[in-house]
């Protein structure tokens, strides 16, 4: 997943002389809006979900005209997985959060295609088996759903719980993916 931030460089900021761009893309489950850095996807908006603003005076100020390298790979990378051509993703993400939430996603982008885990599953793998509710906190902060698939995470009894994109939608990602039956 991503590198930590080099000592200059704080989570939530950006170096000087980063671009960034943004997308849309349309998929079976809505428009998906992509928003990346040079090198790393930062945030994915889900349809009716909006975590980076183009308004943004700091986006803005950023935006380029040209698709970085990252947002490119990213939307191939994406078509290729509604198109069923995909399993994992090659892209590199840079998602901003805490430590705590970091370790979540990571372990989370650890989830097989096709696989699921619980909260509790996730916590007790983090060595953190008393914080299965933090790590669903964490889950639904994810800025970059889809490729880090916070969808494969469900509830300790197999029942779909929170999605940013909700549940009808989770439940789509998961039977793209084989994970649920028809």
């Amino acid at each position: 997943m991503a590198h930590a931030p080099d000592a200059a460089e704080s989570p939530g900021t950006l170096a000087a002389g980063v671009q960034i761009s943004v997308a849309t893309l349309k998929t079976p489950i809505g428009t998906l809006q992509i928003t990346a850095a040079t090198d790393s996807v930062l945030y994915i908006d889900l349809p009716g979900r909006h975590v980076a603003r183009r308004d943004d005076p700091m986006l803005r100020r950023l935006l380029s005209r040209t698709r970085t390298p990252a947002l490119r790979a990213a939307l191939e990378e994406l078509r290729e997985y509604f198109a069923g051509l995909r399993h994992t993703f090659d892209v590199h993400v840079a998602p901003v959060g805490t430590e705590f939430q970091r370790r979540v996603w990571q372990a989370i982008s650890d989830i097989p295609f096709g696989e699921t885990a619980s909260y509790g599953e996730l916590a007790a793998a983090l060595g953190e088996p008393h914080l299965a509710r933090a790590v669903g906190a964490a889950a639904g902060a994810n800025p970059i759903p889809i490729i880090i698939p916070c969808h494969r995470v469900i509830g300790a009894d197999g029942s779909m719980t929170g999605y940013g994109g909700g549940l009808k939608m989770k439940v789509r990602l998961l039977r793209h993916e084989g994970a649920l039956l028809a």
